[in-house]
């Protein structure tokens, strides 16, 4: 089962630009070429300061076997105009993609507390309420649902093609959210969006 790796930074908004070419011109290549990589995708909001980057792994063993490599540019990445860093381990339990997302598209993050016991219930709830909705709308791109297991953390992540999309989305998706907690319990305890600067991952 596929593993990804979130950390979330938080920044002065003017440091934003500088941390973002750290990312991707340092830290992307040698993250990229760790043994069972598959890819990375990060996510900006200059215009608060925060980033998230996702690092995709063929196995929970190789994301764990990659932090000797990993921990010390997150480390370095404080240096580099990150306030606050804090990383998240969870497992792909879902994904669909229609097609590439392209630097600029739009992306939003649900956040959600599940009952560790309902994991696989809401993860069911979300592919039967979600996906087919996902399917026919107008700008979609992909989505991701995470979740760590022991904990019932989870994050669920659409992409569309711009803000624009991502802006149209919102009441519908909003309806949707809404039947997945209801069907399952779950709480909602965060929404971010955010635009895409990148992705080389297959999500």
């Amino acid at each position: 089962m596929e593993h990804a790796r979130l950390t979330l930074m938080t920044a002065d908004p003017a440091s934003v630009d500088s941390l973002v070419r750290y990312l991707e011109g340092d830290v992307r290549p040698r993250v990229e070429k760790t043994l069972g990589n598959e890819g990375m995708v990060l996510f900006a909001n200059p215009e608060l300061g925060v980033i998230v980057v996702e690092s995709f792994w063929v196995s929970g063993d190789a994301m764990r076997e990659s932090e000797h490599v990993v921990a010390p540019l997150r480390d370095k990445s404080v240096g580099q105009g990150a306030a606050t860093v804090s990383v998240e381990h969870h497992e792909v339990a879902s994904s669909l993609r229609l097609e590439r997302p392209k630097a600029g598209a739009g992306a939003r993050l649900t956040r959600m507390d599940l009952q560790p016991p309902r994991v696989e219930e809401t993860i069911a709830a979300y592919e039967d309420s979600a996906l087919p909705w996902l399917g026919e709308m107008k700008g979609f791109s992909s989505a991701l649902f995470l979740v760590h297991r022991p904990s019932g953390r989870a994050m669920i992540e659409m992409i569309w093609h711009d803000e624009a999309s991502l802006a149209a989305s919102r009441g519908a998706e909003a309806s949707v959210r809404a039947d997945v907690v209801a069907a399952t319990d779950g709480v909602v305890r965060a929404l971010e969006e955010f635009g895409l600067v990148f992705t080389s991952g297959r999500y």
